[in-house]
């Protein structure tokens, strides 16, 4: 059976970085801009606490866990009142294995494995809105465990760094987000997949994408009314099941666009299009351009 978070993870095509270790000590607080990029972090040992813009204040303890999918501006301190110095996330980081805050001289109250990374994908806005602004899993050890990994293989110059990279920040990202599931989340993807009724509804169009899905199809699908499945999927996921099934159909033509070599008429199809006319229109209302200025721009070497 089709995974709708791998896929999306997937699709995101996450590589690191950065990491790096940061530890705090006596009175000391660091408050970051806007970074608009993922972070993650896992508590080593001690504690510290951790203020994300929009969110409640918390105590970050050892074993913790952190993802911020588009890190927002945040405070993080220790426990003594202080004013935070404020701190460039896109700054150069400096030349050391250890970012130190507060007493140089003092052993840390804190100390945290984190880094961050980026999408390689024109995806990424669309996606990541489907997931919490934070996700705080406590007593994560298979977590710390990736962290330290993705950590051990960032500082080595090992063949193969990359991919390995890549593929452990997948994991550590497919693994965080399946352990907030079990948890209250807002509206999106996991609020989604944690109902069974509307996950048989979700699996079913990312196992079919370019099936012409119905409301009447899906809710059969997840045993539900058509009115009471279509309320249900629109208040859980953020979004009504058509225009779901739309937006993650454009996400896949970008991705086919921009990384295969196959034709607009392939594409078409693949996204639930009977003629390649008919998918350009509906892709340049979407996106702004043609998909073959799209996938020019893309092959560019001046698009980076």
């Amino acid at each position: 059976m089709v995974d709708p978070l791998s896929e999306v993870i997937a699709l995101l095509r996450p590589r690191t970085v950065f990491s790096k270790v940061i530890s705090g000590a006596g009175r000391w607080g660091v408050r970051y801009t806007d970074f608009g990029q993922p972070s993650f972090c896992t508590v080593l040992d001690g504690s510290c606490r951790l203020a994300v813009d929009g969110q409640e204040p918390l105590t970050l303890e050892a074993g913790d866990f952190l993802l911020l999918p588009k890190t927002p501006s945040f405070t993080m301190s220790g426990f003594y009142p202080v004013t935070p110095k404020l701190m460039d996330p896109k700054a150069a980081s400096p030349a050391t294995n250890e970012v130190r805050h507060g007493t140089p001289d003092r052993d840390p109250d804190v100390r945290l494995l984190g880094g961050y990374f980026i999408f390689d994908s024109d995806n990424a806005d669309l996606l990541v809105s489907l997931l919490p602004v934070l996700v705080h899993v406590r007593g994560a050890e298979r977590l710390s465990t990736l962290v330290r990994l993705v950590r051990d293989e960032a500082v080595d110059e090992r063949p193969g760094r990359d991919l390995v990279l890549s593929r452990l920040v997948e994991v550590m990202l497919i693994e965080a987000l399946r352990t907030r599931q079990t948890e209250p989340a807002p509206a999106g993807l996991l609020r989604g997949l944690g109902d069974a009724r509307l996950a048989v509804a979700m699996r079913e169009m990312h196992a079919d994408p370019a099936r012409a899905w119905t409301v009447d199809e899906l809710a059969k699908k997840a045993a539900l009314s058509r009115s009471v499945f279509f309320d249900r999927f629109t208040r859980a996921v953020g979004v009504p099941p058509n225009e779901y099934l739309f937006s993650w159909r454009m996400a896949m033509a970008k991705d086919l666009l921009r990384h295969h070599d196959i034709s607009l008429v392939e594409i078409a199809e693949r996204v639930g299009y009977s003629s390649a006319s008919t998918f350009s229109t509906a892709f340049s209302r979407h996106v702004g351009q043609p998909p073959s200025h799209y996938a020019r721009q893309r092959l560019s070497p001046a698009s980076g």
